[in-house]
């Protein structure tokens, strides 16, 4: 009896990222269009939010309620606190549990993970049961912006500062094969383009974040900024300087592009997908159109690596017919 090679197991590990996370469902997209259809899926922070919704077959329902979203739906998700975090991320959390099936992970058809960093410990979580909200929830508390949760007598937060790409959880998750989604390669260095001699120009604040940096301007001394004297003593940088926000998120990506290099280089993926983003901001989560299509533009480059991995099967018309006997 003429035992058939078992087709292998595909894990999809996505990766950390903000809103250049929205990436992920053009990912999924191209993918699913080539007739790969991820057997496993985990995620971190941002990776985590887009993985859930594959894997509770809400990927159609999510992908329409994040394209619809402007700068004034993204602002009514913000639910403002100082104390841990600027975020409390409870308005997301509650629209999802609301508008989405909030299931037992356990419980999924498609095995599902998400990857949180226990604060006090700094050990890597993997959230594999329980409440797909809840995880997801732990999973993207990126320090400084979201809350982090507590689980279990322990304080979550952003998975991504441990493992922002979990192939090995993946992996865990059963996958023979791991497709890996980078969203963090390209960040580095944006603000020093080689091929120009000109600074890109800063983003344009949000009307929150401009009040933030206001307020946080008390804790200059003198009550203010600094005093104009100090001021005049200072020598106008070469490029412009980025926001605060700038300044927190892109020292949490550096940390993650190394962290993801080293953890890579000892786990690799068989393919690596990675978006190409640097110009999308940490909170531009109103421009989904651009993330989604530079997740499948990205995921298209690789089509061709993925079918030498055997991942994706030839249509029935383009396989040539066996070679017939000539007659007698």
């Amino acid at each position: 009896m003429t035992v058939l090679p078992r087709r292998p197991r595909i894990g999809l590990a996505l990766g950390s990222g903000s809103a250049r996370g929205w990436a992920h469902i053009g990912v999924l997209r191209a993918l699913l269009d080539a007739g790969i259809r991820p057997d496993v899926v985990c995620g971190a922070s941002v990776g985590a939010i887009v993985g859930a919704a594959y894997a509770t077959g809400e990927l159609d329902r999510f992908e329409a309620w994040v394209r619809s979203m402007d700068r004034r739906k993204v602002m009514s998700y913000m639910d403002f606190k100082l104390a841990g975090g600027m975020l409390k991320g409870e308005r997301l959390v509650a629209f999802m549990r609301a508008h989405f099936d909030d299931r037992p992970i356990e419980a999924l058809a498609t095995p599902f993970a998400a990857v949180a960093t226990a604060l006090h410990s700094g050990d890597e979580v993997w959230l594999r049961s329980g409440s797909v909200a809840d995880a997801v929830r732990a999973s993207f508390a990126l320090p400084g912006l979201f809350t982090p949760v507590w689980r279990e007598g322990r304080l979550l937060a952003d998975g991504g500062l441990v493992n922002p790409v979990p192939v090995s959880l993946a992996r865990a998750l059963g996958a023979d094969v791991v497709i890996a989604v980078d969203l963090n390669h390209d960040k580095l260095g944006r603000y020093f383009r080689s091929n120009s001699n000109a600074p890109e120009p800063p983003a344009p604040r949000s009307a929150w974040v401009q009040s933030l940096q206001q307020g946080l301007g008390a804790l200059w001394p003198h009550g203010g900024a600094p005093a104009e004297d100090a001021a005049k003593d200072i020598e106008e940088p070469a490029l412009p300087l980025p926001s605060l926000l700038s300044v927190l998120s892109d020292s949490i990506q550096v940390m993650q592009v190394r962290i993801t290099r080293s953890r890579m280089a000892g786990d690799p993926a068989e393919a690596v997908i990675a978006p190409r983003l640097s110009h999308l901001g940490l909170l531009d989560f109103h421009r989904a159109d651009e993330a989604i299509a530079g997740g499948r533009a990205a995921t298209e480059e690789v089509l061709a690596q993925l079918a030498e991995l055997g991942l994706i099967t030839p249509p029935a018309s383009s396989v040539s017919p066996p070679p017939q006997p000539p007659s007698a």
